[in-house]
């Protein structure tokens, strides 16, 4: 059959079934898919697929189309490619569509019902600990199951379709067969050495002719051995002993009636008791906290395991499995063994140490990451350093871009809390409603969804840590509010709870916006400003720093040869001299950004960054600062807004109005974005 061209109008739920629906089929070969919503379900399949998209189809109606699925639900659009389609070209409305589907769909659920239940069917036979195996009127194979294959060492597909002495040379379901006897229990040895008992049936149809033979068998090789090996009681009692005494646990045996019958000498070790400590005495008196065990066991007559408790006069801790000594159906009594914990516990201790250390990466910079030595960086590191020795409150204040998530790092790392979680937060990346229980944790069944047994919140992860509070500005008042109550008495209260936990979390946070301005006007608590800006620390723009461009430059290519696999070992003075020039609105992070662009120009043979190989398209507002005309000289907050609305106008241009890419190209989240919009009067 030759592969038939189609065409997809329409995205919705009736494109998207049936674009997957000839994804899966060999025969047909999607050529489009149509939809004026560019943000349609089935057109981002299809762009997953490499299939073209596009919102007119009038273009696409070409004589190679074989089929045209039309599934908007409009009669205008029908009519009009009823008229416009090629002659040959098959037009299939929505509703005939959906027909298909549906027909489809429940050919699939037929299939799938029969697949289950023969799932289902071989799943019982193959779960039976006893082989089976039938055959036909000519003595062929058609049934076998796991555990014949597992005793004949014989695969099932091996096995299947071969006659029966080709699998089972001695087998008699042949003459079964012929004869239409029955025979039970009859012993056999399998050609690999296997003792099996087997017994065997004909098989008759409803209209009583034989049709084949069936036959069931027991592997009875170990029960045999078994048999074979235990002679004489005294050896064997013997042996019990000896792997009694020798055993490194500590094993108690009781009565029926409680009474200690036998321990061994890791018994006496662990516990500090002899012998006429326990013989002949109740099932309590080696407990030191705890209850007996023992007589739970006796009187349930079923075994418990993992219980921990406290034994001996050394009080050890200990965890213990007791199990009952049943004989012929009556009680004789319970057997315990008891592992000491205590050096488990030890070593617990130090694997705590070390994921304590481990979590230490989860903090990945150190003030050694910090490039810099002009007068301005070098201030904020040395006021970092100095907050990094006390456990005061850090707020972190500058542009989008400078390396605040740097410095939280590298306070952390410098600090006594550096074993302990680094847990960051972008406070304006996760949705308000979201935001509050992620924090502070909620308690089960505080909502729709809540996980059983509540959640841990972010503050009591990082307890004995540091939490870092990206974009704390965009905190809501309620949040705000509740991290002011964490921030004075250092305890959190869980969605939906009432006990207060206290925890011990040092918090840094970091903002770019204006926090004096939003706390006037209202969008910010006075008492937790005062509460967060005990050790502000200003990390300057990079275009009060640029003398530090040549070396943020040099450690961006180590890192970016690592990611890029190569090798480009430095920047001309002409490439620097320009990055010089350029105002740097999006800071450190849009010159990693022009640095890796420019890397991607490079020639393979290339070692050197040249002036050439930069982006200038993505530095078109590129003039010599020489150049700029004389401004008037104003107020510091309102050069930055005046900054950050043209930087916010020209890539919302750039974006041709695309909020989404707006948002990623200036590394901000959407809701960051709308409040900058609204607040510019840019919507």
């Amino acid at each position: 059959m030759s592969l038939q061209n189609v065409l997809i109008i329409g995205g919705g739920v009736g494109g998207t079934t049936i674009l997957r629906l000839l994804l899966s089929t060999e025969f047909f070969h999607v050529q489009r898919v149509v939809d004026i919503d560019e943000d349609a379900p089935a057109l981002q399949i299809a762009k997953q697929y490499s299939i073209p998209v596009s919102q007119e189809w009038e273009p696409y109606l070409t004589k190679d189309l074989h089929v045209i699925f039309d599934l908007t639900g409009q009669e205008d659009v029908f009519r009009d490619l009823l008229k416009a389609r090629p002659e040959h070209t098959v037009l299939i409305p929505g509703s005939i569509a959906n027909m298909l589907v549906s027909l489809l769909n429940d050919k699939d659920q037929f299939i799938q019902m029969i697949r289950d239940e023969s799932h289902k069917q071989q799943f019982i036979f193959n779960s039976i600990d006893e082989g089976m195996v039938g055959i036909d009127s000519n003595g062929m194979v058609n049934f076998f199951n796991k555990s014949a294959e597992r005793m004949t060492e014989v695969s099932v597909s091996e096995a299947k379709g071969q006659h029966i002495y080709e699998v089972i040379p001695t087998s008699e379901l042949p003459r079964i067969f012929e004869t239409g006897r029955t025979e039970i229990n009859r012993e056999l040895t399998l050609s690999n050495g296997t003792k099996i008992v087997t017994s065997r049936f004909p098989i008759i149809d409803e209209k009583g002719e034989r049709i084949g033979a069936f036959a069931v068998f027991k592997d009875i090789t170990e029960v045999v051995n078994l048999a074979g090996e235990i002679t004489n009681l005294k050896e064997v009692q013997t042996m019990l002993q000896a792997i009694i005494q020798s055993s490194d646990d500590a094993i108690s045996v009781v009565d029926e009636d409680g009474k200690g019958i036998l321990i061994n000498p890791a018994y006496t070790r662990i516990t500090g008791l002899e012998t006429e400590d326990i013989i002949g005495k109740p099932a309590t008196a080696d407990i030191s906290e705890g209850e007996s065990i023992h007589l739970k066991v006796l009187q349930m007559r079923k075994p418990i395991r993992g219980v921990n408790m406290r034994v001996g006069p050394l009080k050890r801790e200990v965890i213990v499995n007791v199990a009952p000594i049943i004989v012929n159906n009556r009680l004789k009594g319970s057997v315990g063994v008891i592992h000491d914990i205590t050096e488990i516990r030890t070593l617990m201790k130090d694997l705590d140490r070390a994921r304590s250390i481990i979590r230490t990466l989860e903090s990945k910079y150190t003030f050694d990451d910090i490039i810099g030595n002009s007068h301005e960086m070098q201030l904020s590191v040395e006021q970092a350093k100095l907050a990094a020795k006390t456990p005061v409150t850090v707020l972190l204040r500058g542009e989008s871009g400078t390396g605040k998530e740097l410095f939280a790092h590298a306070i952390h790392s410098a600090s006594e809390r550096k074993f302990n979680k680094f847990i960051r937060v972008n406070c304006a990346a996760i949705a308000e409603h979201l935001l509050e229980s992620e924090l502070f944790g909620y308690e089960e069944g505080s909502f729709t969804g809540a996980k059983q047994g509540g959640k841990k919140g972010l503050f009591e992860v990082a307890n004995h840590g540091s939490i870092f509070l990206d974009e704390i500005g965009e905190l809501s008042g309620n949040t705000q509010a509740k991290l002011l109550h964490v921030l004075q008495e250092n305890e959190i209260i869980r969605v939906g709870g009432t006990k207060p936990i206290p925890i011990d979390v040092r918090v840094i946070a970091a903002t770019n916006i204006h926090m004096e301005k939003a706390m006037l006007e209202g969008k910010f608590r006075e008492d937790l400003y005062y509460r967060l800006n005990r050790m502000p620390i200003q990390i300057p723009p990079l275009r009060n720093h640029k003398q530090d461009i040549a070396a943020i430059g040099d450690r961006l290519l180590m890192k970016l040869n690592q990611e890029y696999g190569r090798n480009v070992e430095g920047i001309s003075e002409v490439a620097l001299q320009r990055l010089r020039n350029y105002p740097w609105p999006g800071n450190v992070r849009e010159l990693e950004n022009i640095i890796s662009r420019g890397m991607i120009f490079m020639r393979p043979t290339e070692s050197i960054l040249e002036d050439h190989h930069l982006p200038l398209s993505m530095m078109e507002n590129q003039e010599p600062e020489s150049s700029l005309p004389a401004q008037e000289i104003l107020p510091l907050a309102d050069q930055m807004d005046r900054m950050e609305k043209e930087i916010l106008s020209s890539t919302l241009k750039k974006a041709k109005g695309n909020k989404s890419k707006t948002a990623k190209y200036l590394g901000i989240s959407l809701r960051t974005l709308y409040y900058k919009l609204e607040k510019y009067n840019l919507q």
